[in-house]
C-alpha cells in the first residue's frame, strides 16, 4: 500500500524559511517522480515543484522559482522542498504527490496526472 507521510510545516514570518518532508513507502521509489502541490480553501490545488526521483531533473511553478528548492533522498525514500523567503501568499494547505508514466516523461505540475497523495501539511506565512 503505497504511504506519503508529509511532516515540516509550521507558522514564520514572511522572509522566513521552511522545509517540508515527505516520506514514501509501499512502492518503488526510484521508479514514479514526486511533486508538492498548495491549496487554499475556495480555490484549485496548484503544482508548485516536481522531480524526476531516477534523473534528479526538477520543475518549478513561476511563483516559486528561486525560492523553493525540490529534492530527495534515495536512501531515505524521503521527498523535500526547501523554502526560502517565504510570503503571506505562500500560505497553504501543502501536498506530496507520486506518479510514474506522463508525469515522469514531462514533469507535470498537473493534480489529475499523480496517482497517490499525501495527507497535506500546513504553511502559514505572516506578514
Amino acid at each position: 500500500q503505497v504511504q506519503l507521510v508529509e511532516s515540516g510545516g509550521g507558522s514564520v514570518q514572511a522572509g522566513g524559511s521552511l522545509r517540508l518532508s515527505c516520506a514514501a513507502s509501499g512502492y518503488t521509489y526510484s521508479t514514479y517522480c514526486m511533486g508538492w502541490f498548495r491549496q487554499v480553501p475556495g480555490k484549485e490545488r496548484e503544482g508548485v515543484a516536481a522531480i524526476n526521483i531516477a534523473r534528479s531533473t526538477t520543475a518549478y511553478a513561476e511563483s516559486v522559482k528561486g525560492r523553493f528548492t525540490i529534492s530527495q533522498d534515495n536512501a531515505k525514500n524521503t521527498l523535500y522542498l526547501q523554502m526560502n523567503s517565504l510570503k503571506p501568499e505562500d500560505t497553504a494547505q501543502y501536498y506530496c504527490a507520486a506518479a510514474g508514466g506522463a508525469v515522469c516523461r514531462a514533469l507535470l505540475l498537473v493534480r489529475g496526472a499523480y496517482n497517490y497523495w499525501g495527507q497535506g501539511a500546513q504553511v502559514t506565512v505572516s506578514s
